[in-house]
């Protein structure tokens, strides 16, 4: 199960991947404030835990519902890519950056974890069944956290061998992405 640092390792990923490809913006992961914000979209659905220790001291009351859907990542991508009008300071990310960052952790949680997500909200609901206080909560994220070893090891050597990749230009050399439209906008971004 993805947990705090694992989905973070999987945004960073998933940031590199996409970064060059559809993004306008490079070399953002050297901003310490795009890294930032990465970690936050990338764990942005599990803000359904804190919602469920606060009004129900449960953190599993709300766990997997509606913040673990594709509307959920799409509302929430487009609010956070209009976050750097309101604030300057804040990094650019398009709003499909913000929407697979949060999606990713939707994903990991979907293929990773034997619990469903409720993937369609508002046409399906899947819950987190048992309870979880704040202290189980707390020892999960800061204890349980060496669970997420495999998965930060696997998002490291992805994000090693994209940019390694990248600076090589491997990507253009063979041209290996399957989607017409990512090779259009490849080249878009070339010129």
């Amino acid at each position: 199960m993805p947990l705090p640092l694992g989905h973070s390792a999987i945004g960073f990923a998933t940031h590199c991947l996409i970064s060059d490809l559809i993004l306008k913006e490079k070399n953002s992961l050297n901003n310490w404030q795009a890294a930032i914000l990465i970690v936050i979209l990338s764990n942005l659905p599990d803000i359904d835990v804190l919602f469920g220790l606060i009004f129900q001291s449960n953190g599993s009351a709300f766990h997997r519902g509606p913040t673990h859907s594709i509307l959920f990542a799409f509302t929430m991508g487009f609010i956070a890519s209009k976050f750097s009008k309101l604030w300057p300071n804040m990094p650019t990310l398009s709003f499909k950056a913000c929407f697979m960052l949060i999606f990713s952790h939707v994903m990991a949680d979907y293929f990773l974890t034997d619990s469903a997500v409720s993937f369609y909200w508002p046409f399906e609901a899947n819950w987190s069944t048992g309870t979880s206080g704040w202290s189980q909560v707390i020892h999960t994220v800061i204890y349980d956290t060496v669970e997420d070893s495999e998965i930060l090891l696997i998002c490291t050597c992805i994000i090693m061998l994209v940019t390694i990749a990248k600076r090589i230009n491997l990507v253009e050399k063979i041209k290996f992405l399957p989607l017409p439209v990512l090779h259009r906008q490849a080249s878009d971004d070339r010129k």
